[in-house]
């Protein structure tokens, strides 16, 4: 580790939140954690002099920025933001109601948004720092059945995230994307994945995608998260860290397919494509 950083780390009290937190405590960073109840981010990571927990609710712009305010005091600035906390949905876009999809967009999507909003004017004033964003492999490719939500929200946070890199980069500011495959973490547990209010057994494909997620592949993920956080924390000292970074075997072939097949379909339809300007030929 070459220099100590301040590191401000959401959703710290469980998964890869929670691996990342103690992973930077132990090479002696200042870190700055969330967790929507004190308690059990105290628990699960002890007392440190370089460790702040913090009690934020994401989806409240003054509950953000009091926790962004309270790292200024405690440790001067902020050298890396981690947008972590997030949960997964699950159920068809048809079962899921108004108000399941805007709770996992309110969390997924506008708890990143509300501490980039809070945070960029600190690192502005350093003229430095680094951002980020925990996506999914679902937020490249959406053909997960009973998880069209939940990738909606990742492809959201892919694409803000983009707009972010271009904006802050005058700054001095770096952005990356990481995209995990599956970590053998939480995510797929009760606590971590909602699961449709209303179910419609018309959607076998949706039960068979649930049931293989809860009973099949929770537990038995190939991903090892304390090697995923190491490699965050590798990043944080990269003098140009990439936008996208895959994580996992299972992530860097899921995306490889979809760049695969976009390709080919549109190679097949180039004609049609590029026959809309008004110099174009005409199809024929």
């Amino acid at each position: 580790m070459s220099t100590q950083k301040v590191w401000f780390v959401t959703g710290a009290s469980k998964g890869l939140g929670l691996s990342l937190v103690k992973q930077l405590l132990a090479a002696g960073h200042n870190v700055a954690a969330t967790s929507r109840r004190l308690d059990d981010l105290s628990r699960a990571v002890g007392t440190a002099d370089n460790f702040l927990p913090l009690a934020v609710d994401l989806t409240t712009e003054s509950s953000v920025a009091q926790a962004i305010n309270q790292t200024i005091e405690q440790f001067g600035r902020i050298d890396v933001v981690v947008n972590n906390a997030g949960y997964g949905q699950l159920g068809s876009l048809e079962e899921l109601s108004d108000a399941e999809a805007r709770t996992n967009f309110d969390v997924n999507v506008f708890g990143p948004l509300n501490v980039i909003r809070h945070v960029m004017p600190q690192l502005r004033s350093q003229q430095s720092g680094y951002i980020i964003n925990l996506s999914s492999i679902g937020g490249f490719v959406g053909n997960f059945p009973g998880f069209g939500v939940y990738c909606a929200t990742k492809f959201a946070v892919e694409g803000f995230s983009e707009a972010l890199a271009a904006e802050a980069k005058a700054f001095g500011i770096h952005v990356t994307i990481v995209s995990p495959g599956y970590f053998r973490t939480e995510f797929l547990t009760s606590g971590s994945l909602g699961t449709p209010a209303n179910p419609i057994d018309a959607y076998q494909s949706v039960r068979e995608s649930q049931q293989a997620h809860q009973e099949q592949i929770n537990g038995n993920q190939p991903g090892d998260p304390e090697k995923a956080v190491a490699i965050l924390i590798r990043l944080a000292d990269e003098p140009n860290p990439p936008l996208h970074l895959f994580l996992g075997q299972d992530a860097f072939d899921t995306a490889t397919g979809k760049i695969t097949a976009l390709q080919q379909e549109m190679t097949t339809w180039k004609n049609v494509t590029t026959s809309t300007g008004f110099d174009a030929p005409a199809l024929a």
